[in-house]
């Protein structure tokens, strides 16, 4: 049997659980370099967070991008992100700057329109202030909390708070990679990428309590019994829903790979790029974390209760005393078979003398049953008719 059919069945029995402090150490090493990375490093935000002026115009023939990044900063201010939009007739150069005055976004438009030969017109100018950002970073949290709140109770609620805590241990792991990710790679961010952070928020959480449905489902009961415990059961109910994860995590990142690698890579759309990148990283993270973080943080938590310990012990006793039950059944059928053998031996010595007294014993019961037939048979003395009386 392929692993295709084993996974479609759930047939699997790779060791998630029992590996966890792989998981871990991998998660943590990870984890402490994306902090490092997002400490030194920082975001690059865009300007509808520190605030700014862009412009976009239609591209000039023959003119790259880098070119007119060096005209803007020759005029004395600095480019602080440049992108290309779009692709042939229809490619446009955008470029943001810090916060400038009406007389200065002028300046430049008129710079990049006597140096490439373009109208002033053509070229769009767009001021942000930094405080619209803020308010958007604000309602952005606030959204977070309430969504992290209420998933919280219902998670409490549909199965039991541990699973709630494990959950959301996984998501912020979900939201920490993608924010690494974001300041190592150095893509803007934008109210896209919140939107993209909000997107995948329900993602990872939608995998997750697939996993724990299942769990829930295989753990119920196992109290009572001393065949497994509870890190077993789970580790099967992840591999019984592991071919479920894998279908949903392609189907979802397909899609978005297109947007990230095809529009934004080789269409040049560099706005579905902020949008596109944090939605594949996301994606990718709530798959990894429902499977190798937060199933085993799950089972950490459980089996610290005194009945997951009282069942783990049980199951351990009885996996180390099956050896000696098996040991003392071999030897109980060993005995078995030697007396059967001492039992045929001595059949075979008194079998002669065996069958003689059994031949004696039928002919002396033979003997008066076969007169007593005779007497039946007459009915009374000879000569007399049967049924006669003797008269008086």
């Amino acid at each position: 049997m392929g692993l295709a059919g084993r996974l479609y069945r759930g047939e699997t029995n790779w060791d998630f659980i029992g590996s966890r402090k792989r998981w871990y150490i991998a998660s943590l090493v990870i984890g402490v370099l994306l902090i490092a990375t997002i400490a030194f490093r920082g975001f690059n935000w865009g300007i509808e967070f520190s605030g700014g002026t862009s412009f976009v115009f239609q591209q000039p023939k023959g003119v790259t991008l880098e070119q007119v990044a060096e005209t803007v900063d020759d005029a004395g201010v600095e480019v602080q992100t440049q992108q290309e939009a779009g692709r042939g007739d229809d490619a446009k150069f955008v470029l943001k700057t810090a916060s400038l005055s009406p007389a200065q976004t002028t300046e430049i438009k008129q710079t990049l329109a006597e140096k490439y030969d373009i109208s002033a017109n053509d070229i769009t100018d767009n001021a942000v202030s930094s405080s619209w950002g803020g308010q958007v970073t604000d309602k952005a949290l606030i959204a977070l909390v309430v969504f992290l709140v209420l998933v919280a109770a219902y998670l409490a609620i549909r199965f039991e708070a541990k699973m709630a805590i494990a959950a959301l241990l996984a998501l912020l792991h979900d939201l920490l990679l993608t924010a690494g990710v974001y300041s190592i790679v150095g893509f803007e961010v934008t109210p896209s990428t919140i939107v993209g952070l909000l997107t995948i928020l329900g993602f990872s959480l939608y995998d997750t309590v697939v996993v724990f449905d299942k769990v829930s489902e295989d753990t119920r009961g196992i109290v009572g019994g001393s065949r497994i415990d509870y890190a077993e059961a789970a580790n099967n109910a992840v591999n019984e829903t592991l071919m479920r994860s894998i279908n949903t995590s392609l189907i979802s990142l397909l899609p978005v790979g297109g947007l990230l690698f095809v529009g934004a890579g080789l269409l040049g759309v560099g706005t579905l790029k902020d949008l596109a990148l944090v939605l594949f990283v996301g994606l990718a993270a709530g798959a990894y974390s429902s499977l190798f973080l937060a199933t085993p943080w799950l089972v950490d938590m459980k089996e610290r209760e005194p009945r997951y310990k009282a069942l783990k012990e049980r199951v351990r006793n009885k996996r180390a005393n099956a050896p000696k039950v098996a040991e003392t059944v071999a030897d109980d059928d060993d005995q078995v078979d030697e007396i059967t053998d001492v039992d045929d031996d001595t059949d075979d010595v008194d079998r002669e003398p065996a069958t003689a007294a059994a031949s004696a014993r039928t002919r002396s019961t033979t003997r008066p049953a076969q007169q007593q037939n005779r007497r039946r048979s007459g009915g009374s003395r000879p000569g007399r008719p049967s049924g006669s009386r003797k008269k008086r």
